[in-house]
């Protein structure tokens, strides 16, 4: 396998570490699980000879752009943004530019792409999305959603493998991302580069999610959300909560799964959860009282709901 890793100047220096190390790991260790793996070759493109990344780290470009046709897969990182104003202006640049409409102009019989984080926004551009499944940094899945309304957001997966294309979450998902990359090559190779670099397995990013730092511009659901936090303690009815807001439940319920992909019940369990993790971890308060502070008068119902995400994730 092929694979190059598209590099521009800012771009998230552990990101490219990260994938770097991990790949060359894998090819180094392949005869090692089955000598018949063929080699795994990882080579930077960028549009200039020479790229830095956040970390001051500065990379050499082994192919320009146009030859990315070239590799079996494209993986796009990180652009090295941490909010949606930042990342939008990386897209207009020269370089991020120069990176869509190569990305663009791929194969997709030949050549699959594979992003992280801010770098599905890149990807996106392209049209490519439309219609199909993908994650990205969770805290900027509103801004995705804004933008790319067309593509079937999965904020809860840290990788999300459509077809020709995969895409992973946050930041150091990029580490998932890798190993996905590997695990297609080999299941057996991938479960001992991860044994090797102790990399523990993590499907989800459910659990990371801080619904408070989702930013939306929808005033219904902003105000939806202060309810709902301000009395996380009492039971919950849809009905109630939309008149008390002065909109109808149908408009409620259409705003907030715009807004949050999720039903106005499944972010109230979703807020609960997250209080009661954050109380069981910082207090010592029982489950019974827990369950009481997050609305539910039986604790098993909420040990249930708590099973149930841990499986998800």
């Amino acid at each position: 396998m092929r694979i190059g890793l598209i590099a521009i100047d800012g771009c998230f220096g552990s990101a490219i570490a990260s994938i770097i190390d991990i790949v060359r790991v894998a090819d180094g260790a392949r005869g090692d699980v089955d000598p018949r793996i063929d080699p795994i070759e990882l080579a930077i493109l960028g549009p200039k000879r020479r790229v830095t990344t956040t970390a001051s780290m500065t990379l050499s470009v082994d192919h320009p752009l146009p030859e990315s046709g070239e590799f079996d897969v494209v993986v796009v990182p990180a652009l090295g943004t941490l909010t949606a104003a930042a990342t939008n202006d990386v897209l207009q640049s020269r370089d991020a530019r120069s990176v869509i409409a190569s990305l663009g102009r791929l194969d997709e019989a030949t050549t699959r792409i594979a992003a992280a984080c801010t770098g599905v926004f890149a990807v996106a551009e392209t049209g490519r999305m439309h219609h199909r499944r993908a994650t990205t940094s969770w805290f900027l899945g509103p801004e995705f959603r804004k933008r790319y309304p067309t593509v079937a957001l999965d904020l809860d997966t840290m990788v999300v493998v459509d077809g020709n294309l995969v895409t992973a979450g946050a930041a150091f998902a990029h580490i998932d991302l890798a190993l996905s990359l590997v695990r297609s090559i080999s299941p057996d190779l991938a479960q001992h580069v991860a044994k090797l670099l102790i990399i523990d397995e993590r499907p989800s990013q459910a659990a990371f999610v801080a619904y408070e730092h989702l930013r939306h511009e929808d005033p219904i659901v902003v105000e939806f959300e202060r309810f709902v936090r301000a009395s996380l303690d009492e039971p919950f009815n849809v009905a109630f909560v939309a008149q008390s807001l002065g909109t109808s439940r149908r408009t409620l319920e259409r705003r907030v799964r715009a807004a949050l992909n999720l039903t106005p019940l499944g972010f109230v369990q979703r807020l609960r959860t997250e209080r009661a993790r954050h109380l069981s971890a910082t207090t010592d308060l029982t489950s019974a009282e827990i369950a009481l502070r997050v609305g539910y008068a039986n604790a098993e119902t909420l040990r249930s709901l708590l099973r149930r995400e841990r499986r998800r994730s």
